[in-house]
């Protein structure tokens, strides 16, 4: 699978922009440089995604309930995402 993470640093951000196919292996890097930053100041930049697995959404709705901010998702995965949110309550 093909997938890239690029970190951009904004005056108020740090991006992460991501493309490419979203699995669990991916997660677990994007999970590892969010770690290094402040999350209140973490945005994903999801617009060039092109795939994310169960896995993929799994890890966006954590990061998602935890305050990091998704912009650019694609409409099918923040259906996805709301259905795990709701199914985790």
């Amino acid at each position: 699978m093909t997938y890239r993470i690029q970190r951009l640093v904004e005056e108020r951000a740090v991006v992460f922009v991501c493309s490419g196919e979203l699995d669990a292996d991916h997660c677990a890097r994007l999970g590892e440089l969010i770690a290094a930053e402040e999350p209140s100041r973490v945005r994903l930049d999801l617009k060039e995604v092109t795939l994310a697995d169960h896995n993929g959404v799994q890890c966006l709705a954590r990061l998602h309930a935890a305050g990091i901010a998704l912009v650019n998702c694609p409409d099918y995965v923040r259906r996805w995402i709301a259905a795990e949110e709701g199914a985790n309550r």
